[in-house]
């Protein structure tokens, strides 16, 4: 898992949906807009994982970001979290598992 060599927080599925529903986190998909609006998790925002500015994030430096993007493999979210951290937030994570562990764990989705 390229997040955790990067030394970035990892966060599991499970763990995420019980953020969620203590409307925590802010949650950010860096997969294709064509998949984000096929399948995403519950509320998440749809951001380039490389284009993105301190704009598209909250004002709070502090704010619980979790990145993700589509499987373990995926290096686009622990760059996209990468990126948050360099911008000076504190509270940044990945989600591993990606949008394909989401799904095998049976939790919630949005999306076409």
């Amino acid at each position: 898992m390229f997040a955790r060599l990067m030394g970035l927080r990892i966060i599991s599925p499970g763990e995420l949906h019980d953020l969620i529903q203590r409307r925590q986190p802010i949650v950010i998909d860096v997969n294709a807009p064509q998949r984000w609006m096929s399948q995403r998790v519950p509320g998440a925002l749809n951001l380039d994982p490389v284009g993105y500015t301190s704009s598209d994030l909250p004002t709070d430096k502090a704010s619980r970001l979790v990145f993700y993007c589509s499987n373990p493999m995926c290096r686009k979210a622990p760059n996209a979290a990468r990126r948050a951290e360099k911008m000076g937030y504190t509270n940044v994570m990945v989600m591993a598992a990606g949008i394909t562990g989401w799904v095998d764990a049976g939790l919630p989705t949005e999306g076409g």
